[in-house]
């Protein structure tokens, strides 16, 4: 219910109208909220109050930046026959077995763009052009390694894909910037548009994968995906003899995900095809009675854990690396109480105290769970993408910071599809892990797309190669218009975000004003949303911009809270008492390594996360604990 109240003259004058549609509790959030970021507080608080902060904006999120878009069609069923994940992600909701199922529409955060800029203004070549495409390669130091980098792609094959339809379009760089684009035109296939049935969101998109963290990218989007990756033996997956993915008669890799792929992502595949093998081990080990089936179903629960977990506690700390986002994801998965108090008496009092893992059920706030449109937006990390992968000399004596000399630099291009698939096995896993360890990845900044990204042979959902060579950089500015996402000064409305009123309010980059000015003149209301994801000032410790960071703060939640088999049927009765334990001890991804390479972290690994470069210094070591500590 709206609450009519006369606004302060510290509100916004643009987020005015956002205040009419609140509650006068969610009023009163709202203000708080507003109030910080006018004065770029939060970040700055004590641990305690900034998490505090994300606390209350992720609740303005949930309730309003969910939109669900299309008909609930499904129908009831018999949780306790479903037990474990299914191949397509049907039987996951508690009442609805096709809520989060392949297939399904994506929903949004917010009503598509009200702009009236047309599809082609400015030219999305033109963008990729003058503000995307690499200058010179920039990294991100030693905070994010090429292993962090993969694991953006490992990800978001996990989760979303657009379903694409059957006519093509063509993009021609336009005369002033055609002379210095690698393909002067490019054809790519339109984003599938369905009628949703819905009077509010008419039009929507289908996601041809499953969007729960249910380890579809190992498994598959469906039963014939599944089917082709299973051993059916001792229920475990595919693999080659030495520990890389097995391949078909076309040289393509067998796995749940096989788009788009290349070396470090097949890496990471292979990873945890074998963090798979080795949990039906164990499940074999202390349950002989249990068939191939209901061994390989526990042990997808288990590594599906595994991964989210790692992503919610290790991966994301190192991307956004403050004391405040650590309180806050460690929050998430074990509640501000901590890991040895839900170890100890479970998760009994509740999402703060205990965190969202262990939920008695799935929340969703009203709206069924999906990903959404934004959020696809906002993990366009190409940028991080290097030119070269720099292989380290194994055979070589480690230095004091356990760093290696370089044997070789092999370029992004040769590291690609049935090419990349063939130089990563004369490689070797072992060689590829520790090199990807030691090398930093790019930076999310303007001037960093990379520049062989913009003559790509991009991959159907086979593998196979597509014949229309594309422009990622270009297409990249274009699937966003096309897909309705608003621009970004209007994305930072929605958001309950202070827009900006200049180019200064972006960046204090001289260069970069003029450059934005060049091609969008002194319209900031034209500005794309993924320029000013790049161009944003970025708070200390983050490799994203904030306006991104909001979308991951509402979706990282989701992804746990609304999923039945991390509330609900997280326990020791779903995942056996052994599952239960490995996903508790389970902490990082460096235990992942270890289980598969014993001694390789201890030789060449001197950080405290398998996502930072490997020969950076470790965290430092505090002496005052996480809540009560100054920010960072």
């Amino acid at each position: 219910m709206a609450f009519s109240i006369s606004l302060p003259d510290f509100v916004h004058p643009q987020l005015r109208h956002v205040v009419a549609k609140m509650s006068l509790f969610d009023t009163i959030l709202f203000y708080v909220v507003h109030l910080v970021d006018k004065f770029d507080l939060w970040h700055r608080l004590p641990v305690l109050l900034g998490a505090a902060y994300l606390g209350i904006r992720r609740h303005l999120h949930q309730r309003y930046n969910l939109l669900h878009v299309g008909k609930v069609n499904g129908k009831k069923y018999d949780t306790k026959e479903f037990t474990y994940r299914t191949a397509d992600g049907t039987c996951n909701h508690p009442v609805d077995h096709l809520v989060g199922s392949q297939g399904t529409f994506f929903g949004r955060n917010m009503l598509p763009s009200t702009s009236s800029y047309a599809l082609l203004e400015p030219h999305p070549v033109t963008v990729a052009t003058k503000l995307l495409e690499r200058r010179k390669y920039t990294d991100c130091g030693g905070q994010f390694n090429m292993i962090a980098c993969a694991w953006v792609q490992f990800m978001i094959h996990d989760w979303n894909d657009h379903m694409e339809d059957t006519e093509q379009v063509e993009l021609r760089a336009p005369q002033d910037v055609a002379a210095g684009c690698p393909l002067k035109s490019f054809k790519f296939l339109k984003t599938k548009k369905l009628p949703t049935g819905s009077p509010d969101l008419k039009f929507g998109h289908l996601n041809s994968r499953t969007p729960w963290w249910d380890g579809s990218v190992i498994y598959g989007n469906n039963e014939e995906g599944m089917i082709r990756v299973r051993r059916f033996k001792e229920g475990k997956l595919r693999v080659s003899g030495d520990g890389l993915l097995e391949h078909d008669d076309k040289g393509i890799p067998i796995s749940g995900d096989v788009r788009n792929y290349w070396a470090g992502y097949s890496l990471l595949q292979a990873l945890f095809v074998k963090e798979h093998n080795a949990i039906c081990d164990m499940l074999k080990e202390h349950y002989p009675e249990f068939d191939d089936e209901k061994v390989y179903r526990h042990a997808r629960l288990i590594t599906s854990a595994v991964i989210a977990k790692i992503h919610t506690i290790d991966w994301t700390l190192e991307l956004v690396k403050t004391d405040t986002l650590m309180a806050g994801m460690r929050i998430n998965w074990y509640g501000l109480l901590g890991k040895k108090v839900k170890d100890l008496l479970g998760p009994k009092f509740g999402p703060v105290l205990s965190g969202l893992v262990g939920l008695k059920k799935p929340r969703d706030h009203g709206t069924p769970y999906s990903l959404t449109e934004e959020f696809v937006s906002v993990y366009r990390m190409h940028s991080l993408l290097p030119d070269t992968i720099v292989l380290r000399d194994l055979k070589s004596t480690t230095s004091e910071d356990k760093s290696l000399p370089i044997q070789d630099e092999i370029p992004m291009r040769e590291m690609i599809g049935k090419e990349g698939e063939k130089n990563l096995s004369k490689i070797g896993m072992e060689q590829m892990l520790v090199s990807m360890g030691h090398q930093s990845c790019g930076a999310a900044t303007l001037w960093n797309f990379p520049s062989w990204m913009r003559n790509l042979v991009p991959h159907d959902i086979d593998g196979d190669d597509r014949l229309d060579l594309i422009d990622m950089a270009a297409l990249d500015i274009y699937r966003d218009r096309e897909r309705g996402i608003p621009r970004y000064n209007e994305f930072r409305r929605n958001l309950l975000m202070v827009p900006i009123s200049k180019w200064e309010d972006l960046t204090d980059d001289e260069e970069v004003i003029e450059a934005l000015q060049e091609v969008y003149g002194d319209d900031i209301e034209k500005l794309d949303l993924q320029v000013g994801l790049h161009a944003e000032k970025k708070i200390k410790g983050f490799a994203i911009s904030e306006t991104a960071f909001f979308i991951f703060l509402l979706i990282a939640s989701r992804r746990l809270e609304a999923d039945r088999f991390f509330t609900t049927d997280f326990n020791s009765r779903t995942y056996t008492e052994k599952g239960f334990e490995w996903v508790n001890k389970t902490e990082t991804l460096k235990d992942v390594i270890d289980r598969s390479f014993p001694e390789t972290t201890e030789k060449y690994m001197r950080c405290t996360s398998a996502f930072s470069v490997w020969s950076s210094d470790p965290d430092p070591k505090h002496y005052l604990p996480l809540y009560l500590r100054p920010a960072t």
